[in-house]
């Protein structure tokens, strides 16, 4: 269920799965750079979007349109810090902090990521429940339990590979985009009227928190660390040409990706504008955006393919948070969880405050707890947007592909402007809590929750450039090598063997002795699992334990017969722990076991075994493909 990581790469099961070195037309080459920006840029249109562009574009017209472009200029930048990041130094951004920063501020740091990652998923849950009520009348409350479904949609994508799950992703994007261009294709908005929404104002306080919910909703910490992670799946060459080619094809990808997403985002507040703000409608809600589109447009297929889009949206953000989930607890706590079981905690972290707020207040708190989400979001971009800067500037570890001054430069302005929206927001929120008499007791939460936040954000700022920490060399080349170093041929003399008593145990065990000397001694080992075992464990006497034993000392009597030294054990209960346990107390310097390369939900569950066991284990493992 849980293991420690003994290995440093980014999503492992996925890391240099796809090579873009392949022989083929040089457009096959470079397409295969072309994907993981597209995983990223669903997080740019996801429900938290809709609804602050919704609420910008209904009670301010086409004015904040300039915030959405200034958005996707700061994403497109530093969405390619990230991917130079994962492309120069094999690192994640989470790994990358790890290796920076003390512990104390890497646990800080951490909790802070998995509290975007909670906002990323409350926005997706939410959004995906309104969609499914506005399609079929369920509640919303009911359509928001009903998205702990998508655990097992994610499951199978994952098993499927990164390329196809890129594949899925993309054609919900498409689902969304071409929703939204037969929207635009109604509402006949005036071109030069939003021409005038790239001239930057702001209206007053209430457009300036839309505006930073809006960047909050755009530029998302969850996506810098999620590519900095998915560049990391493609093998290039590591070559400083290699190298190279990557950051430039990647950059192309990332602006590909982005520019699809602003144009959603930008379609989706023009849609509101000319709809709601230019007929004088107040939209609050998503959920009222639908209902009003039908009687605005005068077209039914409207409302249909909004709540169509919504859906599609959510449902592909799901996917790269739970990644992100998975990429910032590896990077920081070396720690491995099964997908499903971390799909299911963030989505369950998510849905309970979304049901419990739904339940008190109804309904209407929807669109408030979407924009809310957004704008934890962007309190949180200062601390994954400083760490960036700090490493993709390092010329020690990046060598020279450190940015150049001029990039430096762009980047820090943008983390200023951030962090300084963001200060003057939460200064404008609090001001409305201290105006009022009484409420002492969150007086003094927000005074001390703010002093943690600057001191927090002082040392990630400082304590890069003042720290002694040695840093990590960077990986980006491949070391001169003159010659081979010695080859110690190794000499298995006791051979762990994971028995299933199936058709198949004479092919795993010609394996196991095909990797032994005369010498080599054969340790047999098999999980009883039936109801009695798990209760009573090595106390069971049922038939199957009867039975079980019966095989084994076959087997061993068996090949003893044939000249090899066997022994037997039988475990129980725990499949996965106690072969780990068998092998660890027989001293076995390796471990024979098969593998039936199940796929989908069978592979959830009956294929864990295999990852749980060699996770736990620092000997070879020799995995049989039957």
């Amino acid at each position: 269920m849980m293991n420690r990581l003994k290995h440093e790469q980014s999503l492992s099961e996925v890391h240099e799965s796809i090579d873009v070195n392949t022989k083929g037309t040089k457009w096959k080459r470079v397409l295969a750079f072309f994907g993981p920006a597209y995983l990223v840029s669903v997080g740019y249109m996801d429900p938290g979007n809709w609804a602050t562009d919704l609420a910008g574009g209904s009670k301010f017209g086409y004015a904040l349109i300039w915030v959405l472009l200034m958005s996707n200029i700061m994403a497109l930048l530093l969405q390619s810090l990230s991917a130079r990041l994962g492309i120069v130094r094999g690192r994640d951004l989470a790994q990358a902090n790890r290796e920076t920063y003390p512990k104390t501020i890497n646990f800080f740091l951490y909790i802070l990521a998995e509290v975007a990652i909670a906002a990323t998923d409350l926005a997706e849950v939410l959004g995906m429940a309104i969609g499914i009520h506005l399609l079929t009348d369920i509640p919303i409350i009911w359509g928001v339990a009903i998205t702990v479904l998508d655990t097992i949609l994610l499951l199978y994508l994952q098993r499927l590979g990164i390329r196809k799950m890129e594949a899925f992703i993309i054609g919900l994007v498409a689902v969304v985009g071409l929703s939204f261009f037969v929207e635009i294709l109604l509402v006949k908005p005036d071109l030069r009227e939003v021409s005038t929404g790239f001239v930057p104002t702001l209206p007053n306080n209430e457009a300036l928190y839309i505006a930073i919910g809006i960047i909050g909703a755009t530029v998302m910490p969850h996506n810098l660390y999620l590519h900095s992670a998915l560049v990391q799946t493609r093998k290039i060459d590591r070559t400083r040409q290699g190298i190279k080619q990557a950051l430039k094809w990647s950059f192309v990808d990332s602006a590909i990706a982005l520019n699809i997403a602003f144009l959603v985002n930008a379609a989706i507040l023009v849609l509101a504008a000319t709809a709601f703000f230019k007929n004088g409608l107040m939209v609050d809600e998503i959920k009222n955006a639908h209902q009003l589109l039908s009687g605005v447009l005068g077209s039914k297929v409207a409302p249909v393919l909004f709540a169509i889009a919504l859906i599609a949206a959510g449902q592909s953000s799901t996917v790269t948070g739970t990644l992100a989930g998975q990429i910032v607890m590896e990077g920081y706590l070396r720690l491995r969880i099964n997908p499903w079981i971390r799909r299911l905690l963030t989505r369950l972290l998510a849905i309970v405050p979304a049901i419990i707020v739904i339940y008190i207040f109804g309904d209407k708190e929807v669109d408030f707890l979407l924009i809310l989400s957004q704008v934890i979001l962007s309190m949180q971009l200062g601390f994954a947007v400083i760490p960036l800067i700090h490493f993709v500037s390092d010329k020690k570890t990046m060598g020279p592909f450190a940015i150049k001054p001029i990039v430096q430069a762009a980047a820090w302005l943008i983390a200023a402007v951030l962090v300084y929206l963001n200060i003057k927001m939460v200064l404008a929120e609090a001001g409305t809590v201290f105006d009022q008499p009484g409420n002492n007791l969150w007086k003094t939460i927000i005074v001390v929750a703010g002093i943690l936040f600057l001191v927090l954000l002082a040392f990630t700022i400082f304590y890069p450039l003042v720290s002694k920490r040695p840093k990590p060399v960077s990986i980006q080349m491949h070391p001169d090598v003159d010659a081979l170093k010695p080859l110690i041929v190794p000499t298995y003399r006791k051979i762990a063997v994971a028995l299933e008593f199936g058709e198949h145990d004479s092919a795993i065990l010609a394996h196991a002795i095909g990797q032994g000397k005369n010498e080599s001694e054969y340790v047999l080992i098999h999980i009883v699992e039936s109801a009695s075992a798990r209760l009573l464990g090595q106390e069971s006497d049922d038939f199957e334990t009867r039975a079980d034993d019966e095989r084994l000392q076959f087997y061993i009597r068996q090949l003893s017969e044939r000249g090899f030294s066997t022994t037997g054990h039988l475990g129980f209960r725990h499949r996965a722990k106690e072969i780990v346990r068998l092998v660890k107390e027989n001293n076995a310097d390796m471990l024979v076991i098969g593998a039936h390369r199940h796929t989908g939900v069978k592979d959830w569950l009956y294929g864990e075994t295999i990852n749980s066991v060699r996770h736990e284990l620092t000997i070879p493992v020799l995995v049989v493909n039957l």
